[in-house]
């Protein structure tokens, strides 16, 4: 594509003169060499711009001074995003899971219930098993091995990978979910009896909006007496685990190894850092960042920043452990 092609598809105006210069690929700023498209963000990227010779630069008017003259610059104020709108043109099957070769919307060893309702342009992966009542919209995408459980819904143009478990769920449009990934199993629910725990009936749903994705290995939990609700647009990554009756807001992101407890309310906006913990019926505002390895315990405002165990506003976080170094810096503290 030329850089006038290039620049229409990321939303940013190119006010050069080498309009028609052609670039065939995407690169990391490191490993970009003469034909490709890449970005900077920073100065902390100082070196590699210095080291490009001959690609398209997405980049912040403060850097433009940076690049090599051999170089051509397409400036944005968001280099990282409009780069990521270009890539996605350029390469318009990596957003979604990879086609297996045997998936067809009449597959030899695929199970379909007669009761189920499949749209045109269905596809369905060997082994995969769609059951009763089950309604699965057009685009979407079954991968080996999936399970689908009666009166399940899932939109248009899903992925589902290989061997993810699906029951007690309604799934909306432009769904990810990723391999091994189960939605809808019971929640982890027990009460104490005479005899021991007796098992608490889970009979909610899972609710997941449109746009979401899911990683792969993640649990989200049915619903004990409500549902477990995903807002639209929200990204989770691998190895998540989401317990019964969770509301989360839209466009929220989970890092991997995330647990949210039962009854957690989480805003739009959040952003959860890896291998945090919230534990049950905790509240988080919209726009709040839980930082990595946080443990949250009770209400985060809107808006705040939190990390440590228990959370707690990340400056006061950061300065109760500077103030435990600057002490044990000073020797053996007494008692």
């Amino acid at each position: 594509m030329t850089i006038n092609e290039i620049a229409a598809l990321s939303g940013v105006t190119y006010t050069g003169s080498s309009g028609s210069q052609p670039f065939a690929a995407v690169s990391s700023i490191k490993a970009a060499r003469p034909g490709d498209v890449t970005f900077a963000t920073g100065t902390k990227q100082r070196d590699d711009l210095s080291k490009l010779d001959g690609v398209l630069l997405f980049c912040p008017p403060a850097l433009t001074g940076l690049v090599p003259i051999s170089c051509f610059v397409l400036e944005t104020d968001h280099p990282s995003l409009a780069f990521n709108r270009f890539a996605r043109a350029l390469y318009p099957e990596a957003t979604r899971s990879p086609l297996f070769e045997v998936c067809s919307p009449n597959e030899v060893g695929a199970f379909v219930h007669p009761t189920a309702k499949l749209e045109d342009g269905v596809s369905l992966s060997a082994g995969c098993v769609i059951g009763a009542n089950v309604e699965i919209g057009r685009g979407t995408r079954v991968g080996p091995g999936v399970s689908i459980a009666a009166g399940s819904t899932i939109g248009r143009n899903c992925d589902l990978g290989a061997r993810a478990a699906i029951q007690c769920a309604h799934i909306g449009d432009d769904v990810v979910i990723g391999p091994l990934t189960s939605i809808g199993h019971d929640g982890f629910g027990y009460v104490p009896g005479p005899t021991g725990l007796e098992k608490v009936p889970q009979i909610g749903r899972v609710i997941i909006q449109n746009k979401v994705e899911v990683g792969a290995n993640s649990c989200i939990d049915r619903g004990s007496l409500g549902d477990t609700t995903i807002g639209e647009g929200t990204k989770i990554d691998n190895l998540v685990q989401i317990a019964h009756n969770v509301q989360i807001g839209r466009n929220c992101v989970l890092a991997g190894l995330v647990g949210v407890s039962g009854s957690v309310t989480i805003g739009h906006g959040v952003m959860i850092g890896g291998r945090a913990g919230i534990v049950d019926h905790s509240q988080i505002g919209d726009g709040a960042v839980i930082l990595g390895a946080s443990g949250v315990t009770g209400v985060v405002p809107a808006g705040a920043r939190y990390g440590g165990t228990p959370a707690q506003p990340s400056k006061d976080w950061f300065r109760g452990i500077f103030t435990l170094q600057k002490l044990s810096s000073r020797g053996k503290v007494s008692e």
